[in-house]
């Protein structure tokens, strides 16, 4: 290899030009070409397809053959590359690469102490472009793209020679570009000017209010589709961002997504505009499988795994999770997952520390089982198919661009050297020594740590490593020793002084002696420079088979993917309850020593002495049956805000867009007896989102908890969230309870406009989903559940729905509903109400614990809501008031949660009641279910038992001694050497709810902290 250095050395001691053919020379052309014959190599053609001793020609950028037995033609520099490998060079499918830094626009003021800029509603930016700063189209990566020879050089050294820059800022975010990663100008860089256009869930640098909330992402996604649409078709406006957005539909589509449950909202976006997504993901697909399986996307995923975490600290350890140990145990294995799958993806740098960091990531994907077939393909000849530059990279062929890897070896063997990446057939060096053993003694001077003795043994190819600090205060460690080219990676720990992760990163400087230099990092924080001189040579260790590996113990995988999820669903059987006494909540009362027997998920019978057949029988003396507890008013099972407050009206967003399955006040909340629950948008403004009815399925997909068949309701509000009184700095209409009215008044009116407009056959309407929303109400087709508290504003509003011609369907809080009973009564206006809350603001000064009763006696349908996700925790408790606050029959109590709230829903039907025929949502009570001293015992949902009181302290225990496996795991993986993390405990989930405004502004604060760059 000397003498290949040494004959490339004076080759390019005169430097090569590449010419530009429209750039003038200020002097002499120098224009020749680059002729080189690489002989003896093993050419990794493809994935597929590997020559031995084979011949590669190149001229200028172009490889003219590859073969084997090639004459070669005169005036070829010959390079003989005998034992070494030739590859493809990388590609990325998805980096930032060339991309300036934006920064987010500020402006003084704030909300009140809630946020910190002004209100700002449309575009601020100069131009026919879109309403909303979020939309742009408009940005090409092409006209903004610069050469950054620093990220260059990283990728390069990593083997990649392309990669595809995209501008990660906005929800539409205009068309990437596939460049190479040469030096010199931005023109001989560009492969695919237009590789794809680009979304987002994320609003990026946007200064708009709007949208604040993932489903307000989507809300905005989905209708710029159909501005879109309609753009094409009409004369009375010109937008540069509709005009560029429908150019680009005919381009490959990149969508970014966080989470495999964002993969699944991406594909319900695709299938209802009839688009192809590939969705670059964060690497969790390995969760959910079968469903992401199920998208048909192509995939770019990520390989940042996790970090082990440093767990020798007992207290600190109990911070982690389930997941979080979980996830480092089981990330490694998603590519292989996937590959298994038949899931097509690509890999992408992405996410990691710095490219240096690509091939140990790989390397663990493949020891969890990708393939070295699969690992190769996803980073040449699947992201070139993607970007459209299968014709000039991706593979070593006739005619294709020069860019090619020079390897030591296998490239994913442990100890491979990278030597050369040739782009455009220009050579980079990456590993300049020709150092192929590196073992031996080191002395090293360490900033902040002193002097220090570096012992490298093992073999060549996988050295093992030991740190020893010198002096009065010496100790002695593991450490784990990486190479990746000239770069080495020291990692190791010595408990103190300092404590924590010290990472030495740096490069080879001499070959002879061997020498290094580069910096130190203390707990992911640099802390000043290192260097390393080569002392003595490794003393040889005697001979002794190595033990064979049996791979590490994979736990399963459980569902949902957070505590008390399990490996195995429960399944639905045919049920026998015996000897209970049996609520029905229907004509037949209680019933004592009865039977319910449930079948098919539906209940069978109730009555004595039943027969259930083979079903399965459970004694239930002296137990207590009932319906499912239903929550009228819930803001679980939502994720990334269920407020969308930036406009007065939002009746185009829909939580239903944003339901997870990975709550797990779901499962706390069966263990109250609760079965359905309506997820509500939060009160925010006066017209919020529409809601969504969902059972509680537990580890079942969010599209399958949602409840089949249900009608469609919104949430309206009213009072001082929606006027924002708590704001000192509140921009947006309405400020005032005239407003509020005005507010429903304006959009009801242009509704029935809207309406008229759609019905004349031929008209080119702009279809509106706020507005499609409002027709809807107008048409019966969706009902109102309106936030209120104050009789004045709960008359206005009847009085605006019989004016305009709406139906209010419930009236929820409504904490003064005893003052405006019989006005209820007469519009059938439902009532889900509080128990005895009031008092906790101005509104509800006047509220009584009596009110529920009141309502109840008056003959409006009335129900007990939680708006609490530990409330709904106890709601058979919250009903139990009922008999204390006025005494209302223990049958009619009860109903307060279950037939009373499913009639308002109108799933009276199917739920709410144990009669033949109905859904078999059912509890089994250790006591009188209105007692503070009632236990759930089993919870059914369609006949499964999604709570077992029995099978939880089953799965407690199971789950404790998963998480210790996993923390013996991560103890010995540190002793082995890995890089370590502090056991910081996951973010705890916003419990949301509809009281305070605080929970919309915090998304607003929280969605713009999360954008980043790379």
């Amino acid at each position: 290899m000397k003498k290949i250095l040494l004959a490339l050395a004076l080759v390019f001691s005169t430097a090569f030009l590449f010419a530009q053919q429209t750039y003038p020379v200020n002097g002499s052309y120098d224009i020749r070409q680059g002729l080189y014959a690489f002989t003896n190599a093993n050419i990794v053609v493809n994935a597929n397809q590997t020559i031995s001793n084979g011949v590669l020609l190149i001229k200028d950028k172009i490889i003219q053959s590859v073969g084997t037995g090639t004459a070669i033609p005169k005036g070829y520099v010959v390079i003989d590359l005998k034992g070494k490998y030739i590859y493809p060079s990388l590609i990325d499918a998805f980096t930032s690469y060339g991309i300036p830094e934006t920064q987010r626009a500020t402006a003084a003021g704030g909300f009140g102490g809630f946020g910190g800029r002004q209100s700002i509603f449309t575009s601020t930016k100069k131009g026919a472009y879109s309403w909303n700063e979020s939309i742009r189209p408009e940005t090409e990566v092409r006209s903004i793209f610069t050469i950054d020879a620093k990220k260059a050089d990283d990728l390069r050294k990593a083997g990649f020679g392309s990669v595809n820059a995209v501008n990660r800022d906005g929800i539409a975010r205009g068309t990437s570009s596939a460049v190479t990663l040469i030096d010199g100008k931005e023109n001989d860089a560009m492969l695919n000017d237009q590789t794809a256009a680009n979304y987002s869930f994320n609003r990026g640098t946007s200064s708009n209010d709007y949208p604040s909330s993932l489903m307000g992402s989507i809300a905005l996604l989905r209708q710029t589709y159909l501005d879109a649409s309609w753009y094409k078709n009409q004369k009375e406006e010109y937008n540069i961002s509709l005009e560029q957005f429908n150019k680009q539909q005919t381009l490959p589509q990149i969508f970014e997504a966080d989470g495999w449950q964002n993969i699944l909202r991406v594909d319900k976006i695709a299938k209802e505009f009839g688009k192809t997504f590939i969705i670059k993901s964060t690497g969790d697909e390995y969760q959910r499988i079968d469903a992401v399986k199920a998208t048909g996307a192509t995939l770019i995923i990520p390989i940042n795994f996790p970090k082990a975490f440093d767990v020798e600290d007992p207290t600190e350890a109990r911070n982690l999770s389930l997941a979080q140990l979980k996830g480092w145990e089981l990330a490694p294995t998603n590519p292989g997952v996937l590959e298994k799958a038949g899931v097509k993806f690509a890999l992408t740098t992405y996410g990691l520390d710095a490219p240096n960091a690509f091939w140990a990531s790989v390397q663990q994907a493949i020891t969890a089982g990708l393939t070295e077939k699969q690992a190769l393909m996803a980073v040449t000849e699947i992201p070139a198919a993607m970007l459209g530059i299968s014709d000039k990279v991706g593979s070593i062929e006739k005619g294709k661009l020069a860019n090619f890897l020079i390897t030591s070896d296998n490239i994913f063997k442990t100890g491979n050297i990278i030597y050369e990446n040739w782009v455009q057939g220009k050579r980079f060096v990456v590993s300049k020594m020709d150092v192929t053993d590196l073992r031996g003694t080191y002395n090293l001077n360490i900033d902040g740590i002193g002097s220090t003795v570096l012992r490298v043994t093992g073999t060549a190819a996988t050295p093992m490593a030991a740190i020893e600090r010198l002096g009065a205060d010496s100790v002695k460690t593991n450490a784990t020793f990486t190479r990746n080219g000239d770069w080495v990676t020291i990692t190791f720990n010595l408990k103190k002084n300092p404590v924590g992760d010290v990472r030495l990163s740096g490069f080879l400087t001499s070959a002879s002696p061997v020498a290094f230099s580069g910096d130190v990092i203390v707990n992911s924080v640099a802390a000043g420079h290192w260097s390393g001189t080569f002392k003595e040579a490794a003393k040889e260790m005697p001979k002794r088979d190595e033990p064979v590996k049996t791979p590490a113990k994979i736990g399963p995988l459980v569902f949902p993917f957070i505590a008390f999820g399990t490996d195995k669903l429960p399944a639905q059987e045919s049920v026998l309850l015996k000897n209970a006494t049996v609520w029905t909540n229907e004509k037949e009362g209680i019933l004592q020593n009865a039977d319910v027997l449930l079948e098919g998920g539906k209940i069978k019978a109730v009555g004595k002495n039943l027969s259930g057949g083979s079903a399965k029988v459970i004694d239930a003396t002296g137990k207590h049956i009932t319906a499912g507890i239903i929550d009228e008013h819930s803001h679980i099972a939502g994720t990334g805000g269920i407020n969308e407050g930036a406009q007065s009206v939002s009746a185009e967003v829909r939580i239903g867009d944003i339901l997870t399955s990975e709550d797990v006040n779901i499962y706390r909340q069966l263990a109250g007896g609760v079965t359905t629950s309506q997820i509500l948008h939060g009160s925010a403004n006066p017209i919020g989102g529409q809601s969504q009815l969902i059972k509680l399925r537990w580890g079942k997909l969010p599209e399958e908890l949602k409840f089949a068949g249900a009608d469609g309701f919104i949430k309206f509000a009213l009072g001082e969230n929606v006027k924002q009184s708590s704001s000192q700095n509140n921009q947006r209409f309405p400020a005032t309870r005239m407003g509020v009215e005005q507010t429903f008044v304006d959009a009801f009116s242009r509704a029935k406009d809207y309406e008229k407009a759609l019905s004349v056959k031929g008209n080119n309407v702009r279809r509106d989903l706020e507005l499609d929303a409002l027709v809807e109400i107008l048409n019966n087709k969706r009902f109102i559940t309106c936030h209120s508290y104050v009789q004045s504003e709960i008359n206005m509003l009847i009085h605006v729905a019989d004016s305009l011609g709406f139906k209010i369907n419930t009236f929820t809080h409504i904490l003064e509903g005893y003052k405006v009973a019989d006005k209820m009564k007469a519009h059938g206006i439902a009532a889900s109400t509080f128990s005895d809350w009031w008092a906790y603001k101005m509104e509800v000064q006047e509220a009584i614990p009596y009110n529920g009763k009141i309502m109840h006696n008056v003959g409006i349908t009335t129900a007990f809501n939680s708006d609490d996700a530990e409330m709904a925790r106890h709601l058979n408790q919250e009903a139990g008031k009922s008999v204390l606050y006025g005494g209302v029959p223990e049958e009619d109590a009860l109903k307060l949660v279950t037939l009373n709230p499913a009639k308002m829903l109108h799933i009276d039907n199917k739920v709410g009641s144990l009669k033949a025929g109905k859904d078999a949502d059912v509890v089994i009570w250790s006591a009188n279910p209105l007692s503070i001293y009632a236990r759930a015992e089993k919870t059914f949902v369609d006949g499964v038992a999604y709570w077992d009181m029995d099978r939880d302290a089953q799965v407690q225990v199971a789950q404790k001694a998963e998480k210790a496996r996993i923390i013996q795991k991560l103890l010995e993986s540190k002793s082995a050497g890995a890089r370590t993390q502090r056991p910081m405990g996951e973010r705890a989930p916003r419990l949301y709810h509809c009281e305070f405004e605080e929970d919309y502004w915090a998304e607003v604060n929280q969605t713009e902290g999360e954008h980043n760059h790379e």
